[in-house]
């Protein structure tokens, strides 16, 4: 970058940089050029340029060049501005090569750049004369660019310097290019000639690939420049200079002062440094978060592999940093690269769900490929590499309190936006400022180096240390991401159901900020003796229910994060490239195995993994063992500071204080303060519902728990039963919408089997206490595993039973017949009087139906609704008074039915019967009736349909 001034025989230098600067301006100002066109473009105007002569949308769902570029405003009134910005080092770019070039008698350096002036001004013909402005002019150009880029590619192989490095990647790059041509050519032709749906968009992935190996072959002159200095230098004052000789003595010294001052860090230039890197660590972890959960919408809907899951494969993007080129320009621009990466926050502006998918998918793989870079470029220097593992174990922390400040959502999500609480905007504007700062940092940091494409081992395994991170990135995410994730894991039925996300979530952000303290001292946790303690923790948390799992899920918190620092350090000083890759592949298959325990029954090679999350742990914690016994024979402290690193870890324990502190404000704030009432006390009647939620993530992948909460409420339910609810997993984002809905609303919860028993899940929400229940995982010796809750309520000082349930699969009845049979002998052994709400995929009057009514001696709620299929309400000892089916207004694609219920006095289950005599609704108490605004239309998408409107019954 330009510098300040100096002297020079010649005048005053008043401005110096490498002209490799030239390379990265006009690299990057092509590169935002096309690539900021082709987002605007998709984002104002997707429909309009996918579409062609021939097919449009879905056929077609990938825009050509021309149409991302130069059909519609903004894209292109954006990307004609870029691209006159980076004329000017397109022109300098092409001088500068030829005066390295240029030989006494050579005529082909001048040729040359003739060539690479023409090219260029016909790139400006195609880009200022668009296809809608003169077709035939448009062509012209475009035509006479590519054939320039024939002598330009070929010309510069032939003249350019001597450069190993530099002539490898032209080389290939060439051949990329025109290979990618014939492709190309072919898919066009198929489009042009043939009309095959899809070809255009086929063809367009070609041509985008020719503008990426296009402008990269002009960014490799940073190798041919690297020894070029350019000055700007005042001839007019050399007369000063040589008057001044006498002072120069004074002039230098005072210089090496200011020069020293440049590279001394004051405590605020530190502790702004600190609060950035915190945030932008906070930052990462979201779009991390956000990318499986984004992805999972998509297998949720296609009930099976969908794809999509590809795309976890861009956190392998740190590979890249084995290309010396790409290391250099990542590590010299982290600010930038941080900047770019806010796209993934910016992507809750996409209403499509694949393009939403695909902006995070960018996002994570900038943002994984910028931290990355920051530790293998500081691997030299403990303090600096202890540093930035620290702000970024802060980020995990600081997103856990957030998290649990917003029910545990994270307010930064591509699920999120104003009308569902999310504070994207508020998010992405910090973003940028925080990317800024680090853009203007004056940190003396950046020092000129060599990067060889793969760097020197210092000692131990490369691959162990990479299976090592991959594994322990991965037990972070899947546990402790969320301040309730290991509660969950833990939780256990009424009335010993272990700890309550509040305020216990509080003390889990303490555990991990312990772990984080505990990092510093090298020896003990990379000792043997405390990974056993780890090794333990971890048994104790998978196999012990309610407290005793808590305490060892929070001893495993404190082992786990204790590790981040030793564990960065360790995988940073091995070659970047097959490094990373190896781990973010351990990562990734770990996540693959965290889902295969549970969705077994639509996945290949399912059965092998069928609910064995204690495989996915043993091989997690092996993993780990085998990075910690690497890093304690190999890792090794070098070029100390005593004085930075005591600051960096002062910085950091206060950090950790103000985490904490904000952590048990928030759940204090979350503390109830009344009891739970019901709506209709006086009338001693209660309402209750079954609902399957798709794990509170709508048809639209917004998140939905305030719109769930805005249905319940409005339709006055007591008692709720939530199927497909059990989100603390990796794909569902670590999440958990019963704390909203039950605290918003004021109910009792029941979360129902955690993530350790390999179920969808099944949640309880009531108006009334929750005096005992226990968690069923119902026979499934062929599909998915199904669960139940059975809970005893306290209504109007009346016990009273109800089961949610959530049976398997059509296609495995086996498993849906004993499924029936345990619930129906749970029915038929309680004394108690029972409500049934549960999803049993059958027809009224069939086998299974029959086994569930008669064998667990209860009623169906109304026998003669034959259009039922998933979800029915069952009743006995309760007086029936209404039935309703309620649309679900795309919260999720399960209707919602309600059973509305008076208890009975003095119930005695050998004489009570039930009535089956419906009544019109003006014979009802209106208290007792259903909400009138769900009639008609109702709100939001949600009315009463089937039959139109509530029945009612003597």
């Amino acid at each position: 970058m330009p510098t300040f001034k100096d002297d020079s025989p010649d005048g005053v230098i008043v401005a110096k940089f490498n002209a490799q600067w030239i390379s990265y301006s006009h690299t990057l100002l092509a590169y935002a050029a096309f690539f900021s066109a082709l987002a605007i473009g998709c984002w104002t105007h997707y429909y309009q340029i996918v579409k062609n002569e021939y097919w449009g949308y879905p056929e077609e769902w990938f825009p050509s060049v021309s149409a991302a570029t130069g059909d519609w405003y903004p894209a292109r009134s954006i990307f004609q501005i870029f691209i006159a910005i980076a004329s000017g080092p397109r022109f300098l770019l092409i001088y500068l090569f030829y005066l390295i070039t240029d030989r006494p008698n050579s005529i082909y350096p001048k040729i040359h750049a003739i060539v690479g002036v023409i090219r260029t001004i016909s790139c400006g013909g195609w880009v200022y004369i668009t296809s809608s402005d003169d077709h035939y002019v448009h062509d012209i150009a475009m035509i006479l660019y590519l054939v320039a880029n024939l002598p330009w590619m070929l010309g510069t192989l032939a003249i350019g310097p001597d450069n190993k490095k530099a002539l490898k990647w032209r080389k290939l790059t060439t051949f990329a290019f025109f290979g990618t041509m014939i492709p190309m050519i072919y898919f066009f032709i198929q489009h042009k000639s043939h009309h095959v749906a899809g070809a255009y968009t086929t063809y367009a992935f070609f041509e985008w690939s020719l503008i990426v190996y296009d402008v990269i072959f002009d960014a490799f002159s940073l190798f041919d420049f690297s020894n070029i200095e350019l000055r700007i230098v005042d001839i007019k004052s050399r007369e000063g200079i040589i008057n001044a000789s006498t002072e120069k003595p004074e002039k230098s010294k005072k210089y090496s002062r200011n020069i020293e001052s440049m590279f001394k860090y004051s405590f605020w230039n530190n502790l702004r440094g600190f609060v950035v890197d915190t945030y932008l660590a906070f930052v990462y972890w979201s779009m991390l978060t956000s990318l499986a959960l984004t992805i999972w919408y998509f297998p949720l809907w296609h009930m099976g592999i969908s794809g999509y899951e590809a795309f976890l494969l861009v956190t392998t993007a740190p590979s890249l940093l084995g290309i010396g080129f790409i290391r250099k320009l990542v590590n010299l621009n982290h600010g930038v690269f941080h900047l770019l990466s806010l796209v993934s926050i910016a992507a809750y502006l996409l209403i499509d769900p694949a393009q939403r998918l695909t902006v995070v998918s960018i996002g994570v793989a900038i943002s994984t490929l910028t931290w990355t870079s920051i530790w293998v470029e500081n691997s030299d220097s403990t303090c600096k590499i202890e540093r930035h593992a620290l702000t970024w174990g802060l980020g995990l922390i600081l997103s856990n309190v957030i998290k649990m400040a917003w029910w545990t959502n994270n307010p930064i999500w591509p699920i999120m936006h104003k009308e569902n609480g999310g504070w994207n905007q508020v998010g992405l504007f910090l973003g940028i400022l925080a990317s800024l700062e680090v853009m203007f940092r004056k940190n003396g940091e950046k020092i000129r180096r060599n990067y060889p494409e793969q760097r020197t081992i210092s000692s131990g395994s490369w691959f162990i240390a990479a299976a090592g991170f991959g594994s322990l990135l991965f037990a972070l995410h899947s546990l402790l991401t969320d301040t309730s994730t290991i509660i969950r894991w833990v939780y256990d039925g009424y009335p010993n159901t272990g700890p309550q996300p509040v305020p216990w979530g509080a003390v889990t952000i303490v555990a991990m900020s312990l772990g984080l303290v505990l990092s510093s001292y090298r020896k003990i946790v990379t000792g043997k003796p405390w990974y056993v303690v780890g090794c333990v923790s971890c048994a104790c948390m998978y196999y012990y229910p309610a407290w005793n799992g808590y305490y060892g899920g929070l001893l495993l918190t404190i082992y786990l994060m204790s590790l981040v620092p030793t564990f960065i350090g360790v995988v940073s000083q091995h070659p970047p490239g097959r490094t990373f890759f190896a781990a973010m592949m351990t990562y990734n298959i770990f996540c693959l195995a965290h889902v295969w325990v549970v969705a077994y029954a639509f996945v290949p090679a399912g059965e092998y993994m069928r609910e064995h999350t204690d495989y996915v742990l043993f091989a997690m914690m092996a993993l780990i063992g085998l990075g910690v016994r690497n890093a304690s024979t190999n890792y090794t402290f070098k070029h100390l500071q005593l004085n930075a690193l005591h600051l960096n870890r002062s910085l950091t324990r206060g950090g950790l204080a103000i985490t904490i502190v904000l952590g048990f404000l928030v759940a204090f704030s979350r503390t109830p303060s009344e009891k739970p009432a019901p709506y209709h006390p006086d009338q001693k009647a209660f309402t209750a519902g079954i609902w399957t939620i798709h794990f509170a993530l709508d048809n639209d992948m917004w998140a939905s728990e305030i719109r769930m909460r805005d249905a319940i409420k409005e339709l006055e339910i007591d008692v709720i039963g939530l199927l497909e609810s059990d989100t603390e997993r990796i794909i569902m984002g670590n999440r958990d919408f019963t704390q909203f809905i039950a605290e918003d609303l004021n109910m009792y919860s029941d979360y129902g089997p955690g993530p350790s028993k390999h179920t969808w899940g099944c949640a309880l929400l009531s108006k009334f206490p929750i005096l005992r229940s226990k968690h069923h995982l119902l026979p499934s010796p062929v599909g998915e595993l199904a669960c139940a809750i059975h809970a005893t309520l306290d209504v109007y000082g009346q016990e009273i039973d109800v089961i949610v349930s959530h049976n398997g699969q059509e296609e495995d009845e086996l498993d849906r017949k004993l499924q029936t049979t345990e619930l129906a002998r749970i029915m038929r052994e309680s004394k108690n009087p029972f409500v049934f709400l549960g999803y049993v995929v059958t027809v009224p009057g069939e086998k299974i139906y029959s086994m569930l009514i008669n064998d667990g001696n209860v009623h169906d709620i109304d026998k003669t609704d034959y259009d039922r299929w998933c979800e029915y309400i069952a009743y006995r000892g309760v007086k029936r008074i209404g039935y309703a089916r309620v649309s679900h207004g795309r919260i999720t694609d399960t209707e919602i039915q309600l059973g509305k219920f008076q208890i009975v006095e003095n119930y005695n289950p050998e004489t009570w019967k039930a009535s089956d005599n419906q009544i019109q609704e003006s014979e009802v108490n209106e208290r007792l009736r259903f909400p009138k605004q769900f009639k008609g239309e109702g709100v939001r998408g949600h009315k009463y349909h089937v039959f139109d409107e509530p029945r009612y019954y003597i």
